[in-house]
């Protein structure tokens, strides 16, 4: 299971770190991303991590957000800088096998922006708020 924490209320030009500790589950599932939806809006594939620490972040966070992974302690973290109100949304962390990437012809980063076959595995999200 994937379970994230960190989320709370922080003013516009504010800093948060979301946790998502991963347990339970045979394997590595070493991509690892988070994601995010607003009210209203559609779920957005925010950043990535791949099995070699390779990293994609959407444009929105580029330059703001850091995705990163401890393997000793299964988590992964997301470290989120100079918070804008468009942030506010509700996080999820996603996990999935590196490998079966390859036996749909895409990868890793390519499952961020929804390329097949996605995420098998999800939290169950933190809020982030960001008041101006």
């Amino acid at each position: 299971q994937l379970a994230e924490s960190g989320g709370g209320s922080v003013q516009a030009g504010g800093s948060l770190r979301l946790s998502c500790a991963v347990s339970g589950m045979t394997g590595s599932f070493n991509c690892r991303a988070w994601f995010r939806q607003a009210p209203g809006k559609e779920r957005e594939g925010v950043a990535v991590i791949a099995s070699a620490g390779t990293t994609t972040y959407s444009d929105s966070v580029q330059g703001r957000f850091i995705i990163s992974n401890d393997p000793y302690k299964n988590t992964l973290y997301l470290q989120m800088n100079s918070l804008e109100p468009e942030d506010t949304a509700m996080y999820y962390c996603a996990a999935e096998e590196e490998s079966i990437y390859s036996d749909y012809g895409s990868s890793c980063q390519s499952a961020l922006a929804g390329g097949d076959p996605g995420f098998g595995y999800w939290g169950q999200g933190t809020q982030v708020t960001v008041s101006s």
